[in-house]
């Protein structure tokens, strides 16, 4: 396996415990809490190979799931996250030779294209976790709220991870 792949291995192990010991805890104004773990799944480079992506986020968000007493449900959203990145990056660039082989950064991307790639998944995975967790349709203003605040709160603490990520390389 590549050194890098061990590095962002590393770096799940460490934002899954800063998930689980700290953010899990803090939610602000009652309604918008930090998914930090998806990091990894949202920077891992576009040429890594779908299966070990998925296999990768599945173990992940059953981690956390472990140790947040959630029953599968962050496993399922980290999944389909996985699933879907690829698609929600070339929606927003051009599919070609160099962008095959991109690991999505701000330095990569461009501000621009890295913000909108970000937040439709930061809001994907948040609609994802909020409709499963209430599973009511008579929630659908809780849901609504919850939804857009942890997506706003997760995109602006994954966008300045990345920035202290990338500005350390």
């Amino acid at each position: 396996m590549n050194r890098s792949i061990f590095t962002n291995l590393a770096v799940a192990l460490i934002l899954i415990l800063v998930q689980v010991l700290i953010c899990n805890h803090i939610m602000l104004f009652n309604v918008a809490v930090a998914f930090v773990f998806i990091y990894v799944i949202v920077s891992m480079p576009m040429s890594m190979k779908v299966d070990w992506l998925l296999t990768i986020a599945f173990f992940m968000g059953l981690l956390v799931d472990m140790f947040s007493d959630t029953a599968g449900l962050n496993a399922l959203a980290c999944t389909v996250l996985a699933f879907v990145r690829r698609p929600v990056l070339f929606a927003y660039i051009s599919k070609d030779d160099h962008t095959k082989a991109v690991t999505p950064t701000v330095r990569s991307l461009g501000f621009s294209v890295y913000a909108k790639y970000l937040f439709t998944l930061s809001l994907i995975y948040c609609a994802l976790v909020f409709i499963l967790e209430f599973f009511s349709y008579a929630a659908f203003r809780e849901i609504a709220i919850m939804t857009g605040a942890s997506s706003l709160f997760t995109f602006l603490t994954l966008l300045a991870l990345d920035s202290l990520i990338v500005a350390k390389q």
